[in-house]
């Protein structure tokens, strides 16, 4: 048994013994060294003392370490005899064989070693989960790694499908390696990707499965130990550690406590790798939103420009805007930046659902009411109107307006003066007047169910949007802002698209347009398990979306399409409308019939 003393330099100083009972003792300033010196000129990890045989052998840890044994440096390493003086940096330290039993007599039983390594691990974990970004917390993965192992060199290696990569390469002074590749053997590397099985070698040279390997020979190595990391079979990487200068240095409870440690920190790191992917992507999509947005409103789509292009225009003057588009669509988005960039932006922007309140009540939430006009009118109320006075009123599905509120809205659109519920008194507000609806109100007006009049007060600019299934460029982009926003708002964790969803997502029709799509992607943050987001997740099974057609059916789609819009352009006039798609009138008439028939109708 040997030791390491500290030599007493004053009467002051009280000289401390440490005990040699390890295969490898560290000597530094770092407080993880086995023996912690403090003082000037002290490297963290400065020297090594590890057991060879009968012998105790010290050597330098660090290429500036100075290290000098009875006053002569030591530069590669040296037997140590007893009484030899030890001078690290500024400490001076003594030697002592205290009798002839080898570290390995006195060595802790395996148990004792196996619980005090679990418990570092342990430890380790804890410090390594407070790790806020992902470089800081992979380095100190391999930082735990070294020490765990007593390594003097780690490295941890990514896998991306077939190819590899060295993200971090550290040595014992918790200093980066430059040239990180020269440093491991690929050998050893690839035969674990392969295997999925940790692998620890005593004397890579004198191995008979990797001695005759060229990086083996080339570096020279001693002591390896490489194991896998593994999230739920999925190989993320493995987790490298050497020593080319000790043989030996590792047995199994090394590589058992360094597979625990590799098997209880694959969850953290793949976790830390996907918020890591997920803040880039962010920041991606930030700047393709900068590009892509218009005002509150997403989008690049050629289905979108004619709205942009309109919302522009119609903005800055007082014109009255129908906003039309199926449910979803954002009708309420567009009216919100029409006033934004109109010149009461400053003034309110007061929105109203004519569907969604009472018919005896609509009345009162338009115009208020004085005190008594009805029962339960217990003092005198301001309506819509009132509130936004300097600003702008939005009229949601003014479509589903009752009759006699319509004659009463016409008056205001004419007159710009109206009376309360119960008041004979006309009054007057500053307003713009926004109305959107999901019904053709053109058909309304025909059937009777719609004034005219109104309607032709209402439609005096229209801005049509497009239902989500003709923005198919726009949808995957909308999807990922939605999820950042909903993210936000939950305070969960945010998950990417899988392919597959991306793929469902472009094929599926989405009746219920940007607001099921929401709904399917709040549904699918909360109740999610994966770490990403997959069709099923989005309850997009393949029995919901269209079975592709034949190209002879598109252009069939198509034709029909087309036939019908020049029709209507030409004021249904089947003549023009031949002529002026160069085909014979019989053809223009079997379109109408088919457009007609109950098949396609």
């Amino acid at each position: 048994m040997a030791s390491i003393r500290t030599v007493q330099k004053s009467s002051s100083d009280a000289p401390e013994e440490y005990f040699l009972r390890r295969r490898i003792t560290t000597v530094g300033s770092a407080s993880d060294s086995d023996i912690q010196l403090l003082g000037d000129n002290i490297f963290g990890h400065h020297a090594t003392i590890t057991c060879e045989g009968p012998h105790f052998v010290v050597r330098p840890a660090a290429k500036k370490a100075t290290l000098k044994i009875n006053g002569k440096k030591c530069r590669r390493k040296k037997v140590l005899e007893h009484d030899d003086e030890l001078t690290v940096g500024d400490a001076e330290l003594r030697f002592r064989i205290l009798d002839d039993r080898s570290p390995a007599q006195v060595a802790k039983p395996q148990v004792h070693r196996r619980l005090e390594g679990l418990e570092r691990i342990h430890q380790l974990s804890i410090e390594l989960l407070q790790a806020n970004e992902l470089d800081e917390l992979l380095d100190e993965l391999i930082d735990s790694a070294i020490a765990l192992t007593g390594a003097d060199k780690g490295f941890l290696v990514l896998t991306d499908g077939d190819d590899w990569s060295i993200r971090v390469a550290r040595n014992v002074d918790l200093e980066a390696i430059i040239d990180d590749s020269s440093h491991l053997s690929d050998s050893v590397l690839q035969e674990v990707m392969r295997v999925q099985k940790p692998i620890i070698i005593a004397d890579a040279r004198t191995d008979e499965q990797f001695r005759d390997a060229q990086s083996v020979i080339d570096l020279e190595l001693c002591s390896v130990m490489c194991v896998p990391l593994l999230d739920r079979g999925q190989l993320l990487g493995v987790i490298y550690v050497g020593n080319d200068r000790v043989a030996d240095l590792f047995d199994e409870l090394h590589l058992d406590l360094l597979s625990i440690f590799a098997a209880k920190l694959s969850l953290v790191i793949a976790n830390a790798i996907l918020m890591d992917e997920l803040r880039s992507d962010n920041r991606s999509l930030k700047n393709r939103l900068r590009s892509r947005r218009f005002g509150s409103l997403i989008g690049a789509s050629d289905a979108m420009k004619p709205v942009f292009h309109a919302i522009d225009r119609v903005a800055p003057t007082n014109v009255t805007v129908l906003i039309t588009g199926e449910t979803g669509t954002g009708k309420e988005l567009v009216a919100a930046e029409l006033h934004r960039r109109s010149d009461r932006a400053d003034g309110p922007f007061v929105t109203l659902n004519c569907g969604a309140i009472p018919e005896n009540l609509l009345e009162s939430e338009l115009f208020g009411h004085v005190e008594g006009a009805f029962t339960g009118a217990s003092q005198k109320r301001n309506g819509k109107f009132h509130a936004a006075d300097g600003g702008t009123l939005f009229l949601d599905e003014v479509g589903e307006m009752p009759p006699n509120l319509q004659v009463k809205l016409l008056r205001v659109l004419q007159e710009r003066t109206f009376t309360r519920v119960g008041s004979n008194t006309a009054e007057s507000v500053d307003i713009r007047i926004l109305a959107a609806t999901n019904r053709n109100l053109a058909d309304d007006v025909s059937s009777g169910n719609f004034r005219e009049d109104l309607y032709y007060r209402l439609h005096v600019v229209e801005i049509t949007l497009p239902a989500l299934r003709e923005r198919e460029n726009d949808i995957i982009l909308i999807a990922e802002y939605l999820i950042d926003q909903i993210s936000d708002e939950l305070q969960i964790s945010p998950r990417k698209l899988s392919a597959d969803a991306t793929r469902a997502m472009r094929k599926f029709d989405w009746p219920g347009n940007v607001r099921q799509l929401e709904n399917r992607l709040k549904k699918a943050l909360v109740l999610a398990q994966g770490s990403t987001l997959s069709a099923e997740d989005l309850d997009l099974s393949p029995a919901l979306l269209p079975e592709p057609t034949s190209l002879a059916e598109a252009k069939e789609k198509f034709a029909l399409k087309y036939v019908l819009q020049v029709l209507e352009k030409n004021d249904g006039n089947r003549s023009q409308t031949a002529r002026d798609l160069d085909i014979d009138p019989r053809t223009v008439f079997r379109y109408l019939e088919k457009s007609s028939s109950p098949a396609d109708g």
